[in-house]
This record gives C-alpha cells, sequence and structure tokens, in this order.
C-alpha cells in the first residue's frame, strides 16, 4: 500500500501541504474560501500538521500503520482497518470524541476537531484524482507516497 512519508530534510515549514488539504477536504474546492469561511463556520480542518523544532521542520499525518495502535484503543469502532486498502478508515458518526486514538498514535497524526467533540485524520483523499493533495502541493517535495 502506499503511504505519504515526509523527508524533514526537504521541508522548509511552509504549512503549504496544512492548506493543500484543508482546500480538498473543503466543500468550495477554494483555497480562500476554505481558510477565511469554511474554516471557521464549517470547522473543515487540514489533517498534516507542521510541526517545527529549531531549524527541523516535518509534516505529518497518518501513517495508516499495518497494526495501528489507534484502531486498537478506539473504544467505538470508529477507526477501522480496511483490509482492501490497506487505509486506516475514521467513521466519524461512530466517534464518541474520547481521544483514546489520539493518545494511542505514536506519530502524533491525529488531532482534535476544532468544532465538534471529533477527531481529524488522513484519508489519503482516497476520491481524489491524482492522490494526496499535501503530496502535490509540496512545492519541495518532502512528502512523497510510496510503498515501503
Amino acid at each position: 500500500m502506499k503511504r505519504v512519508y515526509p523527508n524533514k530534510d526537504f521541508c522548509i515549514g511552509c504549512h503549504i501541504c496544512e492548506l493543500a488539504c484543508l482546500t480538498a477536504h473543503s466543500k468550495s474546492k477554494d483555497l480562500i474560501l476554505a481558510y477565511t469561511v469554511e474554516r471557521g463556520q464549517n470547522g473543515v480542518a487540514s489533517s498534516k500538521h507542521v510541526h517545527e523544532g529549531g531549524a527541523t521542520c516535518v509534516a505529518l499525518s497518518c501513517r495508516h500503520c499495518d497494526e495501528p495502535s489507534c484502531v486498537a484503543a478506539c473504544i467505538s469502532g470508529a477507526l477501522q482497518k480496511d483490509p482492501e486498502s490497506g487505509r486506516t478508515i475514521y467513521d466519524r458518526e461512530k466517534c464518541v470524541g474520547c481521544w483514546s486514538c489520539l493518545m494511542a498514535c505514536p506519530f502524533g497524526a491525529i488531532a482534535r476537531h476544532p468544532l465538534e467533540q471529533k477527531i481529524v485524520k488522513c484519508d489519503l483523499c482516497f476520491d481524489r484524482p491524482g492522490g494526496p493533495a499535501c503530496v502535490a502541493a509540496c512545492p519541495n517535495k518532502a512528502l512523497k507516497q510510496e510503498e515501503r
């Protein structure tokens, strides 16, 4: 299964991946509307988060682990491993906002939704032609979607 991997040696902390993710998951698919309107009113959020520490930056998101600890920690069944695609799938309707998955993820790749008692996690832009928006938008190729 292809996953998105960050390369901290090429990340410059521009946060363009976050904006691409936000836009891809918005209703409008327009950067300005997604950022200025939908983010505040509808709680559209990026599942990609750039972490900066000194001169080092890295963009993190769900790794869709082979044996995800978030799935094991999920008390409601909102997180499941899809045996066909290999993706770790999130069903927001089942989520009870207990944050167990957030604490269990070894990569810190799951975040709280900004407006609801839910989580935000990468879905690999499964319905987007061309793959993940973050990978396509990264100007330095610090994000790659590949098999490992």
